[in-house]
C-alpha cells in the first residue's frame, strides 16, 4: 500500500472514531439525570435534583407529573418547567 493511501485510510478511521465518540458523549452529557436515576422538582420553585431509582423523593420535592418529565437539557418539558412549578396541592401553576 502506498504511503499516501495508508495516511488517507488512517485519517478516515480516526475521523469515524472521533465522530462516534463525540456522538456518545453528547447524548450522555445532556441527559437530565444519569442511568439509574429519576428527576424530581422543587415544590413551589424551579429547582430540581436526581434521585436514585427505588428511593423516595426528598422532602420539599416531588416527581414531575406523568407525561411531563424532562429527559434532556433544553427539551420541551425542561423548558416548560423553567416557568411553571407544582404547588403544595400538586397543581401545576406558573412560577410566582
Amino acid at each position: 500500500m502506498k504511503r499516501h493511501t495508508r495516511a488517507a485510510v488512517l485519517a478516515s478511521v480516526l475521523a469515524v472514531a472521533a465522530g462516534l465518540l463525540s456522538a456518545c458523549s453528547f447524548s450522555m452529557a445532556d441527559a437530565i439525570c444519569g442511568s439509574g436515576e429519576y428527576p424530581v422538582m422543587t415544590v413551589g420553585g424551579t429547582g430540581g435534583a436526581c434521585v436514585k431509582n427505588g428511593e423516595a423523593a426528598p422532602k420539599g420535592t416531588t416527581r414531575y407529573p406523568e407525561g411531563k418529565v424532562p429527559q434532556h437539557v433544553g427539551d420541551k418539558w425542561d423548558t416548560y418547567w423553567e416557568s411553571h412549578t407544582v404547588n403544595e396541592h400538586g397543581k401545576t401553576v406558573p412560577v410566582p
